[in-house]
């Protein structure tokens, strides 16, 4: 009998704030989001680790490092990574620049990410998996780096957040994405991921969309054999987030979509299988 495909849920942003955080998991507790990405230097990051501890042993939840290198201020002495005037990290558009410039020291990358990953693990946690806050691991000079950290630290999954082009061609915003990623990753990696992955990465062209329910839909109703993980942002806005991040008012679209009953049944049915990381 061949094996149904399977599908992992993640929820990024868990720490960002408490709105963040209670929203990720009612769309948890309703059976959809199986896997959360926690930043451990931002607002919420208290409220996620008590959260967290509440659910108890083995709640079904895989839970991984949102690296965070734009935000806020390093946990470790920052170097590189940060603006010597401020302390705080580098903009997303600086970084970006500092980045393809070469001017990013990986050894600054890898003592930050060790820092964001010990955080996380003495809290108690086991850590799943990795990814970063806009996707900022795939950069020249910061995926080699967040690499060998990760084997290191015995982490065994990386996201390589290619979506297929067949996934909503026409959005030409996500297809701007998309081809900025394919290009970074490209440049950084030489074409090789270098830990495990599923074999497919959705969620880019599901972002900010008003149509994100029928987007939604699509996905669940075409998944192919394999493993698939499904990248969602719910949440509830508050003032942190809006504070911290400009991504506000969609999160709650997306929570609504995430917990409506059809999108519910979808994940009663037989015709996948909902896992975390922790099962590749």
């Amino acid at each position: 009998m061949t094996e149904p495909p399977r599908l992992v849920v993640n929820a990024d942003d868990f720490g960002l704030s408490t709105g963040v955080n209670r929203g990720i998991l009612e769309a948890h507790a309703a059976g959809v989001v199986s896997s959360v990405s926690v930043l451990v230097n931002t607002p919420g990051w208290t409220d996620a680790l008590r959260r967290l501890r509440d659910l108890g042993p083995a709640p079904g939840l895989g839970v991984g490092l949102h690296l965070n290198l734009t935000m806020g201020r390093p946990v470790s002495w920052g170097g590189s990574l940060a603006d010597a005037r401020t302390g705080r990290f580098h903009t997303l558009r600086a970084l970006v620049a500092r980045a393809f410039a070469g001017r990013l020291d990986p050894g600054d990358v890898a003592i930050e990410c060790a820092a964001q990953l010990a955080r996380l693990r003495n809290a108690g946690l086991v850590v799943t998996h990795l990814d970063s806050h806009r996707h900022v691991h795939v950069l020249p000079g910061v995926w080699g780096a967040v690499v060998e950290t990760a084997r290191a630290a015995g982490v065994p999954v990386l996201r390589v957040p290619l979506e297929p082009w067949s996934v909503n061609p026409v959005n030409w915003r996500a297809s701007l994405k998309k081809a900025a990623l394919r290009v970074a990753w490209g440049v950084a990696s030489r074409g090789a991921a270098a830990l495990d992955r599923p074999d497919r990465f959705v969620g880019i062209s599901l972002q900010g969309s008003r149509s994100f329910l029928a987007r939604l839909l699509a996905v669940l109703d075409r998944l192919e054999s394999g493993t698939t993980e499904l990248m969602v942002h719910p949440g509830y806005a508050d003032g942190d987030l809006a504070a911290w991040d400009d991504y506000t008012a969609p999160r709650a679209r997306e929570l609504a979509a995430l917990t409506l009953p059809e999108v519910r049944e979808r994940f009663r049915g037989a015709r996948f299988r909902l896992i975390h990381f922790g099962a590749l």
